[in-house]
């Protein structure tokens, strides 16, 4: 069996989401940051008519925000029937995985991590870990 991830960096680590919960990527857009947010939401973005919530995870994942006027790229993915938009150093290409190449997370990564990422799959050029997407936009 295989499944299909979009993949995207986040610093120097390389994220997949599944192709099904994609709804598009797209190149840097203006933010509009959103007066007392919390940690992490990084701004509003206007795409095509529709206000998207913007959503940095550095601060879930443990690095420093983005910077608001780092150019970034977005990932958008459904949630609720809701578009989020998430930021994202570069995206990558979507890569089909076979189940056999797919780890679970070791039991000592950190239980905040653990929860973030539900594994990771064994590519030549390293690892790509799989980011479950509901976990984390829940904050």
């Amino acid at each position: 069996m295989s499944t299909q991830y979009v993949t995207f960096r986040i610093g120097e680590a390389l994220y997949g989401v599944e192709v099904m919960r994609i709804s598009e990527t797209l190149g840097h857009h203006p933010r509009t940051p959103v007066p007392l947010a919390p940690a992490g939401i990084a701004g509003l973005v206007n795409l095509r008519g529709q206000v998207v919530l913007t959503v940095d995870l550095r601060p879930r994942l443990g690095l420093a925000p983005l910077a608001p006027d780092a150019v970034s790229m977005m990932v958008v993915v459904e949630v609720d029937d809701d578009s989020i938009s998430l930021l994202v150093d570069e995206v990558g290409e979507v890569l089909t995985l076979d189940d056999d190449q797919f780890e679970s997370p070791p039991d000592t990564l950190g239980a905040d991590l653990r929860e973030l990422i539900t594994g990771a799959y064994k590519l030549e050029t390293g690892l790509l870990l799989t980011l479950d997407v509901d976990a984390a936009l829940a904050a």
